[in-house]
């Protein structure tokens, strides 16, 4: 700093310095007088106790001897400038050799030079400390992404960082510069009846009356109607200055974040295939019209027939494009308030509202009219149909899960009723699943509890009249409703698949069996049935190579029971399976010929040694045939002679259908008319009684 100035009257006299001397003795700052040389020529106390030295000691002593500095030190200059300028001269120097920061000034008076030392270290350490917090304290602000103000106690925008400063006005009010009042103008904002901008406010002033320690608020700004702009969100926050007043107010943009939570919930509730909603959302649909005032819910489930015939011919591509457009189809025939959802596989589900059972069968009728046009897919036209049961809501249903297993039990029954047909749900049907339920649940013990047991249906040479065989028969004694027929439970066991574990049990009862007739000197071949499902498991060969391997019985005393129908469904995979049984001795029979549709290139490639003709080609004509049953059965014996096959009629319940069998030329024989099926120690004991050969082959 540099200043002109007139000496006042009192310099001029002379008099100025002992008045100068007077006012400045007592003085804190340290004050020296200089000649033209720059030599001392009086000094304050200060100055005496600043560089340690009397004043008599330094009067006379240059200025430079006791600031010893390198030439042209910026304080030396000063000094010089204001004796060679005749102006004031002011400036704060750091001095080397004394590691501080100083202030000096010199003023010329006359021929003198009066200068002015004081120590300012501390208070320049300070101020560059907090110059150098205030800028970090910026440059920390002007690095966080999130836009950010820092507010006074009556909301004031004190200062902003570069975010906010450049950001627009999106996600946060209109008046946000410095200067600005923040609060105000979210007030403004609330009075137009935005309810996020009343949350901002309330928590704001909670922040800034110190009543919340903090304040933070999702929110999504309102778009312009009709402008198309996509809604983002912001998150707002709010804590006070820690140690001080005011408060840190920061938007940061989570539209990202929130979007992809508000994509992966969708997805939680919707099939990624159909874009339906899944069970999660249906049973949540389900349960929410249970509990509106609205009206039954009804409920449609629908499984597509041959749907599995699709993908292993077509292949799983063509099945999903089928799906999809199943999903397009059904909902384009709902009602506003219906939902349609997929369950899984080719399993989907319409929830209606305000809809009884008459109307839901209604429903049923259009749905499968869905199916009347035929699908175009991948160039391919595909004819289907629909199993369809419906269940609507009664008391007995207390949740989502009720009406949806009442459905599936309707959909259920109506498949076992053939393609193409739709149930609804009854208290009867409902009695006939909590059988099957109870069925299920005792079936899985039912062989470890000792509640299955054998019974043996003779099988009859009729060239010899001998018994030489019998077919091992299950039955059940369920612990609530006692004997069971092979119907009642068969048919559950493979849905379940515990036709598997069953059957390995009937092949090891029915070898121990066979070991103890042939001890008793009673030498009978053991027929067991085996189900397609144990074909399909992959098992079967070990199985009964496990089951022999245990007992020491004959492999070719082992026969193996196979429907045609079973048949139809793999081939392949049975030859390939009896194949290699048959390479172990063990023989084969086809069971039920005449009953299925397998073609008789099938029947010719399966390694077999024995048909058994189905007992409705030995009963009698079949319905609507001319053919007499002589001529069928006939034709079934001639196949199995050219096919190198013993044949076996069942079912003979008369003298004159044992009579057919032996004239067209039957091997063997079965059925009640020689004997029912009997218990193990029954028919040893019949044997052993001389009766194994009658003139009528019967045995009881």
């Amino acid at each position: 700093m540099t200043q002109h100035t007139d000496p006042p009257p009192w310099v001029a006299d002379g008099s100025w310095r002992a008045r100068a001397t007077e006012a400045l003795t007592p003085i804190s700052e340290a004050v020296c007088f200089l000649d033209a040389e720059y030599r001392y020529t009086w000094v304050n106390g200060a100055a005496e106790r600043l560089l340690e030295r009397p004043a008599a000691e330094l009067v006379g002593e240059v200025l430079w001897t006791q600031f010893p500095d390198r030439p042209g030190a910026p304080w030396q200059e000063s000094v010089r400038r204001a004796r060679s300028t005749g102006s004031t001269q002011h400036l704060e120097f750091f001095y080397e050799p004394l590691d501080r920061w100083f202030e000096v000034r010199a003023y010329p008076v006359l021929d003198d030079l009066v200068v002015f030392f004081r120590d300012v270290h501390e208070r320049r350490t300070l101020d560059e400390e907090r110059a150098a917090e205030s800028s970090l304290i910026r440059g920390v602000l002007n690095a966080l992404p999130a836009r950010t103000a820092i507010l006074g106690d009556d909301g004031t925008i004190l200062t902003t960082n570069t975010a906010w400063a450049q950001g627009t006005t999106a996600g946060r009010p209109a008046a946000s510069r410095t200067g600005d009042d923040y609060l105000a103008a979210c007030r403004a904002l609330a009075a137009t009846g935005d309810p996020d901008a009343q949350r901002a406010v309330e928590g704001l002033q909670a922040v800034l009356e110190r009543r919340a320690p903090s304040f933070s608020l999702d929110y999504s700004p309102p778009t312009d109607a009709g402008s198309g702009a996509v809604g983002t969100w912001w998150h707002l926050q709010a804590f006070p200055v820690d140690g001080g007043p005011g408060v840190v107010v920061t938007h940061t943009d989570i539209t990202d974040r929130v979007r992809a939570e508000q994509r992966a919930a969708w997805q939680a509730r919707h099939d990624h295939l159909t874009e339906l909603p899944n069970r999660a959302a249906l049973h949540e649909t389900i349960t929410g019209a249970l509990a509106e005032d609205g009206g039954p819910v009804t409920v449609l489930y629908l499984d597509v027939d041959g749907f599995k015939q699709v993908n292993d011919s077509l292949g799983h591509s063509t099945g999903d494009l089928l799906l999809q457009e199943l999903a397009t189809r059904l909902s384009q025939r709902t009602r506003t308030s219906d939902v349609v959802g997929r369950l899984g596989g080719d399993e989907f589900v319409v929830v209606a509202r305000d809809c009884d059972a008459p109307a839901g069968e209604l429903l049923a009728h259009r749905f499968r009219a869905v199916f009347d046009e035929p699908f175009e897919l991948a160039g391919t036209r595909l004819s289907l149909t629909a199993s369809i049961g419906t269940a609507t809501s009664d008391p007995a249903h207390t949740g989502p899960e009720d009406l949806l297993r009442d459905a599936d039990a309707a959909m259920y029954a109506a498949k076992s009723d053939g393609r193409d047909q739709h149930l609804h749900f009854t208290p009867t049907l409902r009695s006939a699943l909590e059988d099957r339920r109870q069925v299920v649940t005792h079936l899985r013990d039912a062989a470890a509890l000792d509640q299955l047991t054998v019974r043996w249906q003779p099988v009859v040479h009729l060239p010899s009249g001998t018994v030489t065989g019998c077919e091992a028969l299950v039955r059940w004694e369920h612990p609530h409703r006692g004997w069971l027929e092979p119907a009642e439970f068969i048919p559950i066991a493979e849905e379940t698949g515990m036709i598997v574990p069953i059957t390995r049990w009937l092949l090891r009862t029915a070898i121990a069996q066979a070991e103890a007739w042939r001890a008793d000197g009673h030498d009978l071949a053991v027929a067991v049935n085996v189900s397609a499902v144990h074909l399909s498991s992959g098992t079967l060969v070990d199985d009964v190579r496990q089951a022999l391997a245990e007992r020491d019985l004959d492999p070719g005393d082992l026969v193996l029971e196979l429907t045609e129908t079973a048949l139809a469904r793999d081939p392949e995979h049975a030859v390939a399976q009896f194949r290699e049984l048959r390479t172990h001795g063990v023989r084969i029979a086809l069971d039920d010929f005449g009953a299925g549709y397998s073609s008789l290139a099938a029947v010719a490639s399966l390694p077999a040694d024995v048909l058994k003709v189905d007992r409705a080609l030995v009963a009698g004509p079949l319905p609507a045939a001319a053919t007499a049953p002589e001529a069928l059965l006939g034709a079934v014996a001639a196949l199995g002679a050219a096919l190198d096959m013993a044949v076996l009629a069942e079912g003979v319940e008369t003298a004159a259908q044992l009579e057919l069998a032996r004239r067209v030329g039957c091997t063997y024989a079965q059925g009640h008319h020689l004997s029912p099926p009997v218990t193990g120690d029954r028919l040893g004991a019949l044997l052993t009684e001389g009766r194994r050969q009658t003139g009528q082959q019967r045995l009881p």
